[in-house]
């Protein structure tokens, strides 16, 4: 199996108004406009963000992307949504408004996993919360068709990408519809969007209707039934646990009509039920009835369990998780449909499937457009200067760093970006990369000569993938390294280390930080690599995540045993001892994910304990939106295993309820004293009594002082007892930056660690 080719970014005959030139900085007003000598934009895009033009940014990437095919982009960045005015700033845009929420789903960008209120926006100038509405792209949708009905809207980034089907929602505890049809735009794009971004400005720069645009990959639409797309194989995947034909199997290729006839029998019913010529066979089908022959799968679509199924039963809620998760490979992966609605007014949702990820050489053009590489003078006008409180939390935290790959094959059960950028790694070559530097080095006020991460979603994925196209189009697991590294998997770590090396030689640069998380079970295939990350990349501290200790929630996350982190932690502690150095690892873990007990986190806190870490800041699993994890804890079933009503289906421990989660936090936090209290009772609740005293096999004492005790954490007094380990000041997790997710297209991502 092998898939088609698509056309290059670079292949499209440029629109007539390349001959304007790239901008400065893309235009937030028509002054701005004017003096570019244009008299309209294009495309509007519209961000939760403030407007940095830099290829972390999201609504950066694919207004340079649109300029670079020879449209006009302006951007609109964090409007005030309470009245149209602000969204008419630029006029009414020729081919399109492209909206999304920013870099961060509004939603999490506005909430810690406990439902509280952030007081921080990163994203903002001086941090300031309250710049963007709840479900920003639902808001600002509606502005922009008050605005201008008859503008075509396509929206993405994060916001739209994990919520282009029936969705578990957090926040409301309840399942909402896909936000296309909640929001009526005319398209969604979801993952890395620039070949569908161009190809539908070009499309209706031809004056083809948006309507029309059916057969865009990474895209998605709201269509009738009787006006969906024809010649298409439809798979009935609506219910679980279905017995399966014992007789004759309905052959693929025969029309609804021929097949009947086959029979004796009349489809005029059926035809005039809507189905036009598409057959339908159940899906999945019984292994004793026999292989059926299916038509290819770029002739197939899948029909899921419709949103009126799936927000009442929590197991077509999994069911429906887990059949979106097994369609996400480009390779193979088909159509989706849903319905949402009932009787004359139901529609259906219709997914494209995954763009194709792109080349070496369009990762290239991407990142080698104009970028300023800097906010918008806007900001700098309005308070002052960047170093003044216009400062924007998120570009400080980039303004150093350079993004080297897309895409995880690591399919953590509780992150999205496998969903959301793919499996498959899209690496940018070293000659680009070192451009970049070398730009940071001679355009970047600032730059001191340390270059803060030269990572990307992981910060040792670059170009690692499939030994064969053909088995990496043909796969269909969710991960490459889970339960173990896959025997297809090339984990040559070597032009990584080559590229260490080149760009520690370049003039001007004197320090290369890996800030970036680590995935450290591929690490330990190279030890070579470790060597060469310990020896000349690590300020001092090196983040990793292991998640967890316990068998349990770790089958549940999709992560390797504790046994690999100690293989890595001896690595790491040896290359560190033969450099002359003093680093420390920073583990990281999560408090309350499906699949974990009570003892569970019992015995992490001992393992901590004994490890002598004092974490500072942790983080409580977040329900984001799509994640397989969070079809867990809404379904209470596990989707990796198969999807049942019986006994065959596997049940996850969810842990719901402020006090169970607190209860998970406190064992991270064994040492704060003010958990003391709720430690002892449930120690004592479980029958481990024992574990409280003062000795020391004991997790926390049997007294609780009048005071703190003058406690502080590791992180502000900056120092620990023999034999701990400090963590350093480093964000929250609930808060560590994505470098992406602005509009469509994710050029990467700075996240928890790996």
């Amino acid at each position: 199996m092998t898939v088609a080719v698509p056309k290059a970014l670079t292949a499209h005959r440029p629109f007539w108004a390349k001959r304007f030139g790239p901008a400065p900085f893309l235009p937030m007003s028509r002054a701005e406009m004017d003096q570019l000598g244009w008299d309209s934009c294009d495309v509007i895009v519209v961000t939760g963000d403030a407007y940095v033009d830099h290829p972390s940014f999201g609504m950066a990437v694919i207004g340079r992307v649109l300029e670079a095919q020879g449209f006009r982009v302006g951007i609109i960045a964090q409007p005030d949504w309470q009245s149209t005015e602000p969204f008419k700033a630029l006029g009414r845009p020729n081919l399109f408004f492209g909206i999304a929420a920013g870099n961060m789903d509004s939603m999490i960008n506005h909430y810690t996993a406990d439902r509280k209120i952030r007081s921080e926006d990163a994203y903002t100038p001086g941090g300031e919360a309250g710049r963007r509405p709840d479900r920003a792209t639902l808001v600002y949708t509606q502005r922009c068709q008050q605005a201008f009905k008859d503008v075509p809207v396509v929206i993405g980034g994060i916001e739209a990408s994990l919520r282009r089907i029936a969705h578990y929602d957090y926040w409301q505890d309840k399942v909402r519809h896909s936000l296309l049809a909640d929001s009526k735009a005319d398209l969604l794009v979801y993952g890395n969007a620039e070949r569908a971004i161009v190809e539908i400005a070009h499309r209706l720069a031809r004056r083809e209707p948006i309507e029309a645009m059916t057969d865009i990959r990474g895209t998605a639409f709201m269509v009738r039934q009787d006006h969906a797309p024809q010649g298409f194989f439809e798979l009935d995947s609506t219910e679980v646990d279905q017995p399966g034909r014992i007789d004759e199997h309905i052959n693929p290729y025969l029309t609804t009509e021929a097949v009947a006839a086959a029979k004796g029998q009349s489809c005029e019913a059926g035809a005039q039920a809507g189905g036009g010529d598409v057959a339908v066979v159940a899906m999945p089908v019984s292994r004793k009835a026999g292989a059926v022959k299916l038509p290819p799968r770029e002739q197939t679509v899948i029909r899921l369990p419709a949103y009126e199924q799936v927000k009442s039963d929590p197991v077509l809620y999994a069911h429906a998780s887990r059949v979106l998760h097994l369609e996400t490979n480009p390779g193979n992966a088909r159509a989706l449909v849903q319905r949402h609605g009932t009787g004359a007014s139901a529609r259906d949702v219709w997914i494209n499937p995954p763009p194709i990820p792109l080349a070496t050489a369009e990762m290239d053009h991407v990142f080698d457009l104009p970028y300023a590489r800097s906010p918008h003078p806007r900001y700098a006008d309005e308070q002052g200067g960047h170093d003044g409180p216009t400062r924007i939390p998120a570009w400080e935290m980039i303004r150093f760093s350079v993004n080297i790959m897309r895409g995880c094959f690591g399919g953590c059960t509780f992150c999205s970006i496998t969903e959301h950028e793919g499996r498959i790694i899209q690496s940018r070559s070293e000659d680009s990369i070192v451009r970049e530097i070398e730009d940071m080095r001679d355009k970047v006020k600032g730059f001191t000569g340390v270059v803060s991460d030269l990572g990307g979603p992981t910060a040792n994925m670059y170009r690692l993938g499939c030994k064969s196209r053909d088995i990496e189009a043909a796969c269909r697991k969710p991960s490459c390294v889970y339960p173990g590294i896959c025997a297809n998997l090339n984990t040559d770590h070597a032009p990584l280390i080559h590229l260490y090396r080149r760009a520690r030689q370049l003039r001007g640069v004197k320090k290369i930080l890996i800030g970036s998380g680590l995935r450290y079970d591929l690490a330990v295939q190279s030890p070579e690599y470790v060597k060469e990350l310990v020896t000349h990349h690590v300020g001092g501290y090196l983040k990793i995540a292991p998640e967890h200790t316990e068998g349990g929630p770790l089958s549940k996350m999709m992560k390797p045993g504790i046994g690999t982190y100690d293989r890595f932690r001896q690595m790491f502690e040896a290359a560190t001892a033969a450099a002359g150095k003093k680093q420390y690892l920073i583990p990281y873990f999560i408090a309350a994910h499906p699949g974990t007990s009570d003892e569970d986190m019992m015995n992490l806190a001992l393992w901590l304990k004994r490890n002598g870490f004092k974490a500072d800041q942790v983080q409580t699993f977040y329900p984001s939106p799509m994640a397989t994890a969070t079809a867990m804890y809404h379904s209470g079933l596990n989707p990796l295993k198969g999807v049942h009503r019986d006994a065959r289906g596997e049940r996850v421990d969810v842990v719901r309820g402020e006090r169970r989660r607190r209860l998970h936090k406190a064992f991270l936090r064994w040492h704060d004293p003010r958990n003391w209290p709720l430690l002892r009772q449930a120690l004592q609740d479980m029958g481990r009594a024992d574990l409280i005293g003062n000795g020391r096999h004991q997790l926390i004492p049997t007294h609780q002082p009048a005071t703190d005790c003058g406690y502080q954490s590791a992180r502000r007094k900056n120092s620990t007892e023999p034999g701990a380990r400090a963590e350093p000041a480093v964000a929250r997790r609930g808060q560590i930056l994505t470098r992406h997710t602005g509009l469509p297209p994710m050029p990467g991502v700075r996240r928890k660690p790996r």
